[in-house]
């Protein structure tokens, strides 16, 4: 078993840099949309958004798409905001704890890869047909 007496949980700043080259390493034909996303990372999500999505814990929300997906913008109706993905890192942290069987890059790969799939238009139910990550 791992001695974590000398070590620190992961920062914001190292949750982005793994998010970050998964991002660089999305295939080519998503590479270029995903350039046009923000990304950041936050503790925990706040009130707002935990009353919006009808949530209790935010240790339920490790990432979050805020945006238009790309199959329904339009070029008449232009968005007022920047596309974001969100990185909850206390979430993710406790999700990772708590599997105790995933690499921590893996899960945010995980997040980063669900969240951007909002992106590109993919509804949960798209995503769970492909990605059996939460079995």
């Amino acid at each position: 078993m791992a001695d974590w007496t000398d070590r620190m949980a992961p920062e914001a700043g190292e949750i982005e840099a793994i998010a970050r080259d998964v991002i660089a390493a999305l295939p080519a034909a998503f590479a270029g949309h995903a350039q046009d996303v923000r990304l950041i990372v936050q503790e925990m999500a706040d009130a707002e958004v935990l009353d919006e999505l009808e949530m209790d814990d935010p240790f339920e929300l490790t990432g979050l798409y805020d945006g238009i997906p790309m199959t329904e913008k339009q070029q008449s109706n232009p968005q007022s905001f920047p596309d974001t993905v969100y990185l909850f890192r206390r979430a993710i942290l406790d999700e990772w704890i708590s599997r105790g069987d995933v690499a921590l890059n893996d899960l945010v790969g995980h997040v980063v890869v669900h969240e951007f799939a909002h992106h590109f238009g993919w509804s949960d139910e798209d995503i769970a047909k492909i990605d059996r990550w939460w079995e």
